[in-house]
């Protein structure tokens, strides 16, 4: 799907239920297929190239949950045109004409390997661009897309938290099954990122461990991945605000090599339905310290 940078419209889609039954909401930041044109122009790699990095179809896992009552967040842009899941301004110097601002990350390990907020690179290591772009489109894309998806779903964190006094944010990607390095044991279906026990109460990965793997998923946890900026920036247990990673195993759901659903589609979107009704059984006051709503 190509569109122009003036197209990209909706950016992001927030889908409430007219009832949340719980304080949990799904959110799908890297899942976005809706390329600009002058992007798909610039880029040294052709469309099927720069999908490698899509999260593909997880969108659509979560997208019946709203009419469960657990609001839904997904972007439509890709994430190797801006990537939400970093600092707003990760940025290396290397790929810009003209100086970064003086506030710029540019010594990230992220930026490091090319994964900044305009990443360099595709998940694989090709070169994303055939030129070098200007400072001001980088700044002009984060102040048109990274910063008001994140205004959106900080305003939904905090309702919220305001109505239930506490929230799990459930950040949803997918994974190769299979890493780029030939080293790397078998990846399992899915792997919990809770940024070593730090973003989210300890009880929220164990009863997704034990949701999945009653289910018949293996299971890992935070290797190789712990959860990138939005679990970090969103999790602080002791106020309240819970966040966990999910990285699910691509060749559960889909074809890799021709990008298309697979034979258990259905049953994922079951299977995610499963483990949102556990997390809403948790009782709230387990998730404390709180502060408890107002009357």
């Amino acid at each position: 799907m190509t569109q122009s940078n003036g197209e990209l419209s909706p950016p992001f889609e927030v889908i409430e239920p007219p009832m949340w039954r719980a304080p949990i909401i799904f959110n799908s930041p890297h899942s976005g297929s809706v390329y600009p044109s002058e992007f798909l122009r610039a880029s040294r790699i052709d469309l099927a190239g720069l999908r490698r990095s899509e999260d593909s179809f997880m969108d659509e896992l979560i997208g019946d949950l709203s009419g469960r009552g657990f609001p839904t967040v997904k972007v439509n842009f890709p994430r190797s045109y801006v990537d939400v899941n970093r600092e707003p301004y990760e940025l290396d110097p290397r790929m810009f004409s003209g100086r970064l601002p003086s506030f710029a990350n540019t010594r990230s390990m992220r930026v490091a390997g090319g994964l900044g907020t305009i990443p360099r690179v595709v998940g694989d290591g090709q070169e994303i661009y055939r030129e070098r772009l200007s400072v001001d489109e980088a700044l002009l894309r984060i102040e048109g897309l990274y910063k008001p998806y994140h205004r959106a779903l900080r305003r939904l964190i905090n309702k919220a938290h305001q109505a239930f006094g506490t929230v799990i944010l459930v950040d949803c990607h997918s994974m190769p099954s299979i890493g780029i390095s030939r080293d790397e044991p078998r990846r399992p279906d899915v792997v919990i990122g809770d940024r070593y026990g730090t973003s989210c109460a300890s009880l929220l990965p164990d009863v997704v461990e034990d949701t999945m793997a009653a289910l018949g998923y293996s299971i890992g946890r935070n290797k190789p991945y712990a959860g990138g900026f939005i679990t970090e920036h969103y999790g602080n247990p002791a106020s309240g605000l819970h966040t966990v990673q999910l990285e699910l195993n691509r060749a559960i759901y889909m074809d890799e090599r021709r990008r298309e659903r697979g034979a258990r589609f259905a049953q994922v979107i079951a299977d995610f339905a499963a483990l949102a009704d556990a997390l809403a059984a948790i009782p709230l006051v387990d998730l404390g310290p709180f502060q408890a709503a107002a009357e």
